[in-house]
């Protein structure tokens, strides 16, 4: 029997937009907390300062963006009718965010970590070379070790690790226990990121209304936008 078939249809209330709008506002509480909270704190280990448990906090709560963003991907490529246009606007995107990114996270236009977008494009493209060689053992080998490494290298968001984690969601879909187990554990924020698997159990399979280019696009611009806004406070703010 599927595991899907475990949890009643009745508690599948969450469309694939509703995990994007709690992806989203998830990311923002993170990235906001880590720009502006975290430059009011001098020691992070001091528990006793309220800014660093509200800091604590606040990323807990952040850390459900990814494994949602990862689920989401995964969807994406089973359901576009075009995958090559997926990867390519995934690909755009991560060009056009990472001076954001570099800005709000050191203040600088060159930086040698890179944004999360592109983290998702190597998942993205490594699902794709899956699917295509998954045949055979030694050409699916053949093709992801390189993006591996690729990933090592090139120091984007989560990195390898997250590589790995949207390979693995893509490939355990059909079964969502064992995913939630894996997935808490791969990542390292644990239990943390593992809270994000309860919104994903809930999700009915249904698109809901983020629907037509402006708004599929919107959730894309927003994560550029949102950098450099982050940016602009804390240097008017926190002199950066």
């Amino acid at each position: 029997m599927n595991e899907e078939a475990r949890i009643p249809q009745k508690y599948k209330i969450l469309s694939g937009s509703m995990l994007k709008v709690i992806a989203l506002v998830t990311m923002l509480i993170d990235h906001t907390t880590a720009a502006i909270i975290g430059s009011m704190i001098t020691d992070i280990y001091d528990t006793s300062d309220k800014y660093v448990i509200m800091y604590n906090i606040l990323r807990g709560i952040g850390r459900i963006a990814f494994p949602i963003y990862a689920f989401l991907l995964t969807e994406g490529y089973v359901h576009t009718h075009d995958r090559k246009k997926y990867g390519i606007s995934l690909l755009i995107f991560a060009a056009v965010s990472e001076i954001p990114w570099n800005l709000c996270h050191a203040g600088t236009v060159c930086w040698e970590n890179q944004n999360v977008f592109f983290t998702l494009f190597l998942g993205y493209l490594g699902i794709c070379l899956y699917e295509k060689y998954k045949s055979s053992i030694i050409k699916v080998t053949a093709c992801l070790v390189p993006i591996f490494v690729v990933t090592l290298f090139l120091k984007a968001d989560y990195g390898c690790t997250g590589f790995c984690f949207i390979l693995m969601v893509y490939i355990l879909r059909d079964k969502p226990f064992i995913r939630a187990i894996i997935g808490s554990g791969l990542l390292s924020s644990t239990w943390k990121a593992g809270c994000a698997f309860i919104p994903i159990a809930l999700y009915n399979g249904k698109r809901g209304f983020i629907k037509g280019k402006i708004l599929k696009y919107l959730f894309y611009i927003i994560y550029p936008a949102h950098m450099l806004l982050l940016y602009f406070i804390k240097n008017k703010y926190f002199g950066y």
